[in-house]
């Protein structure tokens, strides 16, 4: 099992969450964007930098990633996919993704969208706050206890 995190737009305190994971756990944690990323010099943390353009990074995840493989990220179209292909997806505010909720994430999202489209201002997601922090920790502890026991 691995964890894959989807580092382009990840929070630094996200980042540094899963670090002390992978530190504590010694679980594979590999971090992928299209730019340069720094991450701690631990043997079980690693970054794959791919090239430049749309969904370049996702692919890329979707590509390497396993069944019971965990995925932390925000974008719902990617975390469809590797729920699909067996993984677990994790938003950075903890936010679980599921078979059963993700059909109606990927309906919000796109209804959404086509409102941003239209020229509606939805303002976008309020800022990473510690309740998140707090809820992502939790739910990062739940997913290695039950698959490093």
């Amino acid at each position: 099992m691995k964890i894959w995190v989807d580092a382009d737009a990840c929070p630094v305190v996200i980042k540094e969450i899963l670090f002390k994971a992978a530190k504590r756990t010694g679980i594979e944690t590999i971090l992928v964007a299209n730019h340069a990323i720094s991450v701690p010099p631990y043997p079980s943390v690693r970054f794959k930098q791919v090239a430049s353009g749309f969904d370049v990074a996702d692919n890329e995840i979707v590509k390497r990633v396993a069944a019971n493989d965990l995925v932390i990220t925000s974008d719902i179209p990617l975390a469809a996919e590797v729920i699909d292909k067996g993984a677990v997806a994790l938003s950075p505010r903890g936010e679980l993704h599921t078979k059963e909720n993700i059909k109606a994430r990927l309906t919000m999202r796109d209804f959404m969208e086509t409102m941003r489209a239209s020229g509606i201002q939805s303002g976008g997601p309020a800022a990473l706050n510690h309740q998140d922090r707090q809820k992502f920790a939790n739910q990062l502890d739940r997913w290695l206890a039950q698959n490093l026991s």
